[in-house]
């Protein structure tokens, strides 16, 4: 049961809680194959450092996962969220059309949620949606644990895909 005054604590799925690392080759060639790397996601190892801190969180928020994924994507993220142990949470996910970037879409649904509830932390991979976030004034951490990819990067920014 959510509770307004409790906080949240907001994760990021793609290279803070799930290792994308065997999924990039898709993303490396010209055109992007956005299917296959979508397809590709239910077989993510999970990041251990980013669940250990999803569950540490969830001990005092309500754990909510926000994502670039698109919104095609959501039983098989639900499934693999919950194959993972992570705590069970709201998943908010891009719609199939939105082609806007990461930093974007994301400042934009945490000043949305914001209004209403406090939020404790953003845990991210994403450089630019750190940085705005924090330029924001929200407390982020960045996820750091997981191997860099700079296709994903870019798809982040320029593509507006994940």
């Amino acid at each position: 049961m959510t509770n307004n005054s409790t906080p949240l604590a907001v994760f990021d799925l793609d290279g803070t809680l799930a290792d994308t690392a065997h999924r990039q080759r898709f993303l490396e060639r010209k055109p992007r194959n956005w299917d296959a790397f979508f397809a590709a996601a239910p077989h993510d190892p999970p990041l251990a450092e980013g669940v250990a801190l999803a569950l540490e969180y969830a001990e005092e928020c309500e754990v909510l996962y926000l994502t670039g994924r698109p919104e095609r994507c959501r039983k098989e993220t639900v499934a693999w969220i919950a194959a993972q142990g992570l705590p069970e949470g709201r998943i908010r996910m891009r719609r199939d059309d939105d082609r806007r970037p990461a930093r974007r879409t994301k400042l934009q649904i945490l000043q949305e949620l914001a209004r209403n509830r406090e939020i404790r932390v953003l845990v991210d991979d994403d450089e630019l949606v750190c940085a705005d976030a924090e330029r924001a004034g929200f407390t982020v951490v960045r996820a750091r644990w997981a191997a860099a990819s700079a296709a994903l990067a870019e798809a982040q920014e320029r593509d507006g895909r994940t």
